[in-house]
């Protein structure tokens, strides 16, 4: 199955160097050159605990020298996405599948404005990657990945993707809830990547103080109000998730703390934002997910920003 990978940051470059590892035809697609030439000339360097292993892989700055693929898989920032699958319709035949593994929610949706929905996928993943420099990262947290179909059927083209990245140590499942699962992968992004962002910390690092504990906790419980009232299923104790994700990703800096470190635009309105709207509509009060939505975006504009197409975590 040819791969391409639209958005080859941190995550982006994770999944594209296991799956390149495993011995699948996989394409890396980003608009950072800096970041394409080292991977071009020197391969893609993985720091994985205490370990550095370097994997030649196929790179370009943009998909018309690609050619066709079987799978298209999104890691670009939520707000690149019209633009991402504008750029990859070179990629297309008549089966190519697309996937997501964005953060945030309605990225899928997004999607379907170009592409016959038909033809898309849902996904999230929990494990965690650090950008340490161009052709450079870290794995820096493992966890489940799941994906599904967006009518929830259980098809073999699912299955065969589910395999393809579980043989790459990818642990994948398929799930016929994949909606219901994109809100237990927001809860966590709520949880951790903006207090991570405003503080400086490490993923792990806010287990470590009650305060940023107990802001987490506000955070989560708010976004699973607004998830219950739209009649999401929850299954088991989402703060507690949180937190565990939070551990299993400790050394791990949230991708929109990589953000905030390089004074880049963050999909605070895929994910915080996202809830505050979605409470809106539904006449529900969340105090706490508006107040961090304003100061990240009032830090935000003190950025001189350069968006480049990259991975979310």
């Amino acid at each position: 199955m040819k791969t391409v990978i639209i958005g080859s940051g941190a995550m982006g470059s994770l999944f594209g160097g296991l799956l390149t590892l495993s011995g699948e035809d996989v394409w890396l697609v980003d608009i950072w050159k800096d970041h394409i030439d080292v991977l071009r000339s020197k391969g893609l360097s993985i720091e994985d605990r205490g370990e550095i292993q370097t994997i030649r892989v196929n790179a370009a700055t943009e998909v018309t020298s690609v050619g066709k693929a079987d799978l298209v898989l999104f890691f670009v920032k939520a707000y690149h996405t019209a633009k991402a699958v504008s750029d990859s319709l070179p990629l297309q035949k008549e089966n190519t599948i697309f996937l997501t593994l964005q953060n945030g929610l309605e990225n899928e949706e997004v999607i379907c404005q170009q592409i016959d929905r038909k033809n898309v996928l849902l996904g999230m993943t929990n494990h965690g990657a650090t950008l340490l420099g161009p052709g450079r990262i870290r794995h820096a947290g493992r966890g489940k990945t799941s994906i599904g179909e967006l009518d929830g059927k259980m098809t073999g083209r699912v299955a065969q993707i589910a395999q393809m990245f579980s043989k790459a140590g990818i642990e994948t499942d398929v799930s016929s809830n994949i909606h219901d699962l994109a809100w237990s992968k927001l809860f966590i992004n709520i949880g951790v990547n903006a207090l991570t962002a405003l503080t400086g910390f490490k993923n792990g690092q806010l287990l470590d103080h009650p305060e940023t504990l107990r802001l987490m906790e506000a955070l989560v419980s708010e976004a699973v109000e607004v998830a219950r009232r739209k009649g999401i299923q929850i299954e088991g104790n989402p703060i507690e998730k949180v937190k565990a994700v939070a551990e299993a990703t400790r050394e791990n800096r949230s991708s929109m703390g990589q953000d905030f470190d390089r004074k880049r635009r963050t999909e605070i309105d895929a994910l915080n934002g996202a809830v505050v709207k979605e409470a809106e509509a539904l006449g529900i009060s969340t105090p706490f997910n508006q107040a961090i939505t304003y100061l990240v975006k009032t830090i935000e504009k003190s950025f001189l920003t350069n968006p480049v197409l990259s991975c979310s975590s």
